[in-house]
């Protein structure tokens, strides 16, 4: 299907979505939600790709909602079934909890790392999409804001759960009291970001980390690590021990633990099928 406000592309094992309205900054619109899903679950559908990257067209990342809607929103108010119908937008995935199962959520169900790359402004529900992210890499000239208290909104579609265990407690909710602008250097500081690269050679290190990524890690360790990791966020101690021990089991029976073994002692590059 042609894309009307993204672009797709698989190089290097890493597939590439790039919101596609930067005019708008990017800003979010329901055209861009479907084409958005639909490029990662076709993503994670292909084997050829081991690596998903999220970022914006142009000189920022996303405006958040495209105004238009909340002036729409406003004016006439909001279809509440309607809502509710959307936030539970997608297929049902089998085996996966409901928390992840969500509208914007569902980033945690994937099979594989989906990075966001922010090349620039992330505002509001911008940032919630990226927070559903497993890592986000910045570059030195992006800006942060939650933005929302500044509007007459709350911290939408989860984003109270999930800044939090990123940020703190204490940064979470200066972040959305005040709404505030932040920089790259202090996203970086609070943990709101895993990286930050130079504007001038984001791009370049984008690319060469997802390389990196896709070529020298087990798949299989990949998908596995990344469902325990958010598993564990609702097991105790005990609970993610024991999961560990099933998954260590499991994983050394695996073609991708032979050939980590293989490849190291052979002093080689991997060849991991990802089983």
């Amino acid at each position: 299907m042609p894309k009307q406000e993204t672009l797709y592309e698989v190089a290097d094992r890493v597939a590439t979505i790039t919101l596609n309205r930067p005019d708008k900054l990017n800003a979010w619109t329901a055209i861009m939600e479907q084409e958005v899903r639909s490029a990662i679950e076709e993503a994670e559908r292909d084997d050829n790709v081991r690596v998903i990257v999220l970022t914006g067209a142009g000189r920022g990342f996303c405006a958040g909602a495209d105004m238009s809607l909340l002036s729409s929103v406003a004016t006439r108010g909001v279809d509440e079934a309607a809502e509710k119908q959307a936030l539970q937008a997608g297929a049902q995935r089998e085996g996966v909890r409901p928390d992840f199962q969500k509208k914007y959520s569902y980033f945690p169900a994937v099979g594989k790392p989906v990075i966001a790359a922010i090349n620039g402004p992330i505002v509001g529900l911008g940032l919630v999409i990226a927070l559903y992210c497993d890592l986000r890499w910045a570059s030195d000239t992006a800006r942060f804001s939650t933005t929302f208290a500044r509007r007459g909104l709350i911290a939408e579609y989860g984003m109270a759960w999930m800044l939090p265990r990123l940020v703190g407690h204490a940064n979470a909710l200066d972040l959305l009291f005040s709404a505030r602008t932040i920089d790259a250097a202090e996203a970086l500081r609070m943990g709101l970001v895993n990286q930050v690269f130079p504007q001038d050679v984001f791009l370049d290190k984008v690319r060469e980390n997802a390389r990196e990524l896709a070529s020298n890690v087990s798949p299989r360790s990949l998908r596995v690590i990344k469902r325990q990791v958010y598993d564990a966020m609702f097991q105790t101690l005990a609970e993610a021990f024991e999961a560990s021990e099933r998954e260590m089991l499991a994983s050394l029976q695996s073609s991708d633990f032979k050939e980590g073994v293989a490849h190291f002692l052979e002093k080689r590059a991997p060849a991991f099928t990802g089983r």
